[in-house]
């Protein structure tokens, strides 16, 4: 599992830097981007969450971006009406990750020793002041998608990998 983990944290991450290098091919594409990353963090985190026996919120979660990720692909024209929502979809996301990650610092706190569970807060508070920025810049979101999208993919990544210490610490 800590391999899965770290593999995973380390293609997202390079799939970060792809969007902040291609801003406008990622918004774009946006809608297909969202998908794979709803496809990805949901299995992901259903893999952790079954192979950690924790069914929370986050495995809820995960099970959710699975399900979002489906209809968006699967029912017609909702790519297109997800493109021109994304901005507030992702505003929230980023928002909705980021609290996530903050709940996930504080039970790793608790669980693990070291200093690991700090840089996950971080990044959850990060996630979360990004939401709210995007959604009361929404136009400013819309032109800097492809760098904030890429951002997000390599903290999700970087999280990932964090994680992957994490699931080491409860096998020992």
């Amino acid at each position: 599992m800590k391999i899965f983990s770290i593999v995973f944290g380390v293609l997202i991450a390079i799939c970060g830097f792809s969007c902040i290098f291609t801003p406008l091919i990622t918004f774009l594409e946006a809608g297909y981007f969202l998908v794979i990353l709803l496809f990805v963090y949901g299995t992901v985190g259903i893999i952790r969450s079954v192979s950690n026996k924790t069914y929370g919120i986050d495995f809820v979660f995960d099970i959710l971006s699975i399900i979002l990720g489906i209809v968006i692909l699967v029912v017609p024209g909702l790519k297109l009406m997800t493109d021109g929502m994304l901005i507030y979809l992702m505003a929230f996301w980023f928002m909705l990750q980021g609290v996530i990650n903050i709940f996930q610092a504080f039970k790793q706190k608790k669980i693990t020793k070291g200093m690991g569970w700090v840089w996950t807060l971080t990044l959850g508070i990060l996630g979360v002041l990004v939401g709210i920025y995007s959604v009361v810049h929404p136009m400013l979101l819309a032109l800097t998608f492809g760098i904030l999208v890429g951002v997000y993919f390599i903290e999700s990544g970087i999280s990932m990998i964090v994680m992957a210490q994490y699931i080491q610490g409860d096998e020992e």
